[in-house]
């Protein structure tokens, strides 16, 4: 090795030393709590002793510590239900129109939940055939009660040590107030999961009304522009939710809102990483069909 090649490793060395120093300095002070763990990882992150994809997931992990299943939910309003009087051709359009997999049972007078359909118990059913013998109580399984303020982390075992995947929410006064899935909290935890048939633009758009949708925010800006006939630039961002959170100037929390014309756009879901879901409203003049 040449004297010149010896020189320069070891200033390699004392170069990676100061950093080096610094972190284990870091995890000998030990994090007080999970701000000042997040900065270790982050450090961690910018020295690439993590990728950004496993920075995102420990942090995702460290964030359901803190929540609770109020801050998820789908609320009550906009639960697809099915009623126990329900005949067959009466449930088939609702599973075949929402495609979810499994529905809350209301009683058809009290308006409670008394459990829950899977789509997957109607395939033994013929419509030409059983209609008349069908029994929606026949295939109604036992609905999971939990209250609105319960943790994240928590449910999360829960889901996974008593094999359920989705949980009927109660307020402080026992009333339902919405549902949780496993999906939904283990996007917390991962960002977004899409259906391999989610590559369309109608996957990420629900109208609500003739000048009214709902829209992920993780819809791309091209298909945005396409669906809405809009002309947001998409040189910076890709995603509909990126623009809408740089227009803020801030990460913005539910119940934001911000008017760009012709657009109306209101915060319906975000955490501390990313905005979530979208109210997007249309003036008056600007119509989709």
């Amino acid at each position: 090795m040449t004297t010149l090649m010896f020189d320069n490793k070891i200033k390699r060395k004392k170069n990676r030393q100061p950093w080096l120093a610094r972190f284990n300095q870091a995890l000998l002070r030990q994090p007080q709590n999970s701000q000042q763990l997040t900065q270790l990882l982050r450090y961690a992150k910018q020295r690439k002793l993590l990728n950004a994809q496993a920075l995102k997931m420990i942090e995702g992990v460290l964030a359901i510590s803190d929540r609770q299943v109020r801050d998820i939910m789908v609320p009550r309003a906009k639960m697809a239900l099915v009623s126990n009087l329900s005949s067959l051709s009466e449930i088939l359009p609702i599973v075949i129109e929402s495609g979810h997999s499994r529905f809350p049972v209301i009683n058809d007078q009290s308006k409670e939940v008394v459990g829950l359909l899977l789509a997957k118990d109607l395939l033994k059913y013929n419509p030409l055939v059983h209609q008349d013998t069908f029994n929606i109580h026949d295939i109604t399984r036992p609905a999971i009660f939990i209250p609105e303020s319960k943790r994240l982390d928590s449910l999360l075992e829960e889901f996974q040590h008593k094999h359920y995947h989705m949980a009927i929410i109660v307020d402080e006064y026992g009333a339902v107030s919405g549902l949780v899935t496993i999906e939904d909290v283990l996007e917390e935890i991962v960002g977004e999961i899409e259906d391999e048939y989610d590559d369309n633009e109608e996957a990420f758009v629900q109208k609500q009304g003739p000048q009214q949708f709902i829209v992920k925010a993780l819809m791309p800006i091209e298909a945005f522009n396409s669906y809405f006939n809009a002309q947001f630039a998409t040189q910076r961002f890709d995603t509909i939710g990126g623009l809408i959170a740089n227009q803020f100037g801030y990460l913005p929390k539910r119940g934001a809102n911000i008017n760009l014309p012709p657009f109306y756009f209101k915060v319906l879901r975000a955490d501390d990483r990313q905005i979530r879901l979208l109210q997007v409203t249309l003036d008056t003049i600007h119509h989709i069909t």
